[in-house]
């Protein structure tokens, strides 16, 4: 390409490019005029075979131009730095499978982009953008980081993605605080070795997948502060190192998943601050060293089988960490165990023996009739054995009543002549004390209503050292 065959703009394009120099059309006539229009074929031209002069550093520096037909880098390398900035591009660029040094297209305005495989050694900044086409970064391998800041993604077709991550590798940060995406971004077998930063951005699909993170492998955070998110969120077998941040986010999938961290490892995970999910929150299988959640903002659905946590924080009650486990449709122990040890490890065992009456009650639902049954007795009795000062209050009160209605009647003794001195408290006694004996119980016969009071002196106190027994054993197996 001859510099004669130029338009004036595409002349100061082709001169400033040999010494790196900025091009700023910004100030130059109309915003569609000829004065700021640059033709793609003429970068293109200039990023594989233009000008060089000694001893400067070749760059195309472009800003405010309007860029018409297709920038086509597909399989190129380019070992220029490439900043366009403030541009607006007339069709999407295609670059799948270029190698590139460094790309800026911050403040441009893009009906798409297609970077499938491409390799950029340096970093990808699309900060501010306006793209209003899917934008295609499928295994693509980013030396840098890659910068979304405030941009805004939208795609016509809500079926297709509108920005696609999946399988790229970044070896910096993904920042993309502020984003703006209408549709569906796919993460799924991303690598970004330090951060993903998603920090009061706005993802929008609703009644489908927002984020698809299978599989992500982040280095260190997941930041989502104030996160908005109108979709289904789902990390399903990611491993974040450090935390998935979303204080004060609010996750909205009203019918379906909002969340999916399930079979996650995960160091931590902060649910505060926020709004109630609206949706389902799926943590099965996980591991999580800490996890920070308020109890207000859990959704009506949880699913949390096999979840495994080291720390739950912040310290609440008991009463207010239990409904967390009941909006499980599952029964699932383990769930209960879980929080159980998170409380022993602060040394709350009041609250971890509320837990495990809690598991022993939500268990009883489960069993067949006469299970549920022998259930509630013991739950009546002792409180499955983590209230063992209930037995006492029992065995008092049915001593005091058999004292007194013996002592009003006294049974008739057997042989008189062998008889012992009757005594009505310690005659009650050994009808409730199954194991203990004082002599009284076989030397009278109670007659009468006194009979069936005997009976059921006799029938309770089985049932109380059963359950007695029970708790005891329960409480040595846990210690």
């Amino acid at each position: 390409m001859e510099i004669n065959d130029l338009t004036p703009a595409e002349q100061r394009v082709w001169r400033a490019f040999a010494t790196g120099t900025t091009v700023d059309f910004r100030t130059a006539g109309e915003e569609n005029g000829p004065e700021r229009t640059v033709r793609a074929v003429v970068l293109r031209a200039l990023l594989l075979n233009g000008p060089r002069e000694p001893g400067e550093v070749a760059a195309l520096k472009v800003l405010g131009a309007r860029i018409t037909g297709v920038l086509d880098l597909r399989y190129a390398a380019v070992d220029s730095v490439v900043r366009l900035g403030h541009c607006r591009f007339e069709k999407a660029p295609r670059l799948a499978g270029a190698q590139l040094n460094y790309l800026s297209l911050r403040d441009s305005v893009l009906p798409g982009l297609g970077a499938a495989r491409t390799r950029i050694d340096g970093s990808l900044r699309l900060t501010r953008c306006r793209i209003d086409g899917p934008v295609h970064l499928g295994g693509a391998q980013i030396s840098g980081a890659l910068f979304l800041e405030q941009a805004e993604l939208a795609v016509e077709d809500p079926a297709q993605p509108v920005l696609q991550l999946h399988q790229i590798s970044i070896d910096d940060d993904l920042c993309a605080r502020g984003l703006r995406a209408q549709g569906l971004i796919r993460l799924d077998g991303a690598t970004v070795a330090g951060s993903i930063d998603l920090e009061d951005a706005e993802l929008i699909n609703p009644g489908a997948h927002v984020l698809d993170g299978e599989s992500l492998d982040v280095g260190a955070n997941l930041l989502g502060r104030r996160l908005r998110a109108r979709g289904r969120i789902d990390l399903r077998g990611a491993r974040i190192p450090g935390r998935v941040d979303l204080l004060r986010a609010h996750l909205s999938n009203p019918g379906d998943t909002a969340l999916r961290a399930s079979s996650c490892v995960i160091g931590e995970i902060w649910l505060r601050g926020g709004g109630t999910i609206e949706g389902r929150l799926n943590l099965r299988r996980a591991e999580i060293n800490q996890l920070h959640l308020e109890p207000e903002m859990l959704p009506d659905e949880v699913r949390l089988l096999d979840l495994t946590y080291t720390f739950l924080t912040p310290h609440e009650p008991a009463e207010r960490r239990l409904p967390m486990l009941e909006r499980d449709e599952e029964f699932d122990p383990h769930a209960y165990e879980q929080l159980t040890a998170a409380y022993r490890r602060i040394g709350d065992d009041q609250a971890a023996r509320l837990v495990q009456l809690a598991k022993q009650r939500r268990r009883r639902s489960t069993l067949p009739w006469y299970g549920r049954l022998w259930g509630h007795l013991q739950d009546a009795a002792v409180g499955y054995g983590f209230r063992p000062l209930r037995a006492a209050v029992w065995l008092l009160s049915l001593l005091a009543v058999g004292s007194v209605a013996f002592a009003l009647e006294h049974p008739r003794a057997l042989k008189a002549s062998e008889a012992p001195d009757f005594n009505p408290v310690f005659y009650t006694l050994d009808l409730l004390l199954p194991v203990i004996s004082f002599g009284q119980e076989s030397a009278f016969a109670p007659s009468g209503w006194h009979q069936s009071l005997a009976y059921v002196l006799i029938l309770t106190g089985w049932i109380l050292a059963t359950t007695v027994v029970a708790g005891v054993t329960r409480t040595v197996s846990r210690q």
